[in-house]
């Protein structure tokens, strides 16, 4: 696991998992432990990532108040914090464009995993993968971690799990492909030819019948970068519009009466 982190930290990594397991709190541990378990690659982190669904994060937080936790909801789209002896979890429920929301599904194709002593689960490189593929500003591209996953997990690497989870996102799997194919030449073959081609195919019908009224897209990708295009070019915003629809399904996740059963510990614990 990621070296060099103060015992008060890992301490509170551990605090934080034991209290998850305790309530069989179906969850999945992402960012550098995932990306450790599926690569070997070790990273320093100030934080844990703990994936779940929007509802799962709303039970979630009263009860790890309840154990002393100072908890707040950065983001209602995609982010919560709990902080405890000035270190801090993330409750993280999907992406912050509002593309990918994370699904039970996400959570039972969990991988099994030990971080700082326990037993957990971390993303699947599948999931792990659409999680990364819309991390693309100036700050922060997550596209070696991308090819990084893919080579470290070759051959058993789930590609039409993938295509299933990008959907009509696909051109952005597509752009880390590419990366990953200039990176790695020799590797081509790690990406079968069959999604090559797919994904190919797909862009040539696309080069050839281009949607004439099809919506601008840069705000997804990157608000900041493509601030022009929405500001003083007036083009759509279809960050905007995304993120309006997932608060709307957050704010049904906080009234809807009553609370659904977390589900069984051993199904959260089930690799696909």
């Amino acid at each position: 696991m990621p070296t060099d982190l103060p015992e008060e930290q890992a301490g509170l990594f551990r605090e934080v998992l034991a209290a998850l397991e305790e309530q069989h709190v179906p969850y999945a541990v992402s960012g550098a432990f995932a990306l450790r378990q599926h690569t070997g690659i070790c990273r320093f982190t100030k934080d844990l990532d703990l994936f779940m669904t929007a509802c799962t994060c709303m039970r979630v937080l009263p009860y790890l108040r309840k154990r002393g936790f100072q908890c707040e909801v950065r983001d209602p789209v995609w982010l919560a914090k709990a902080h405890k002896h000035g270190f801090f979890v993330d409750l993280i429920t999907g992406m912050s464009n509002g593309i990918f929301a994370v699904e039970d599904s996400w959570i039972e194709r969990a991988r099994p995993a030990v971080v700082h002593g326990m037993e957990t689960r971390v993303l699947a490189p599948e999931e792990l993968v659409a999680s990364k593929i819309f991390v693309t500003r100036r700050e922060r591209f997550d596209g070696a971690d991308i090819a990084h996953v893919i080579y470290g997990t070759y051959p058993k690497f789930d590609w039409d799990r993938e295509l299933q989870i990008v959907g009509e996102h696909w051109e952005m799997l597509l752009w880390a492909l590419v990366l990953f194919r200039y990176v790695y030449p020799a590797q081509t073959h790690f990406i079968p030819a069959a999604v090559w081609k797919e994904l190919l195919q797909r862009f040539e019908r696309e080069i050839a019948h281009p949607d004439a009224h099809a919506k601008f897209r840069g705000s997804l990708v990157d608000e900041n970068m493509f601030a022009i295009d929405l500001n003083e070019w007036q083009l759509a915003n279809l960050l905007e519009e995304n993120r309006r629809k997932r608060l709307e399904q957050a704010k049904r996740c906080a009234t809807k009466p009553g609370e659904k059963k977390h589900k069984e510990h051993s199904r959260t614990r089930r690799v696909a």
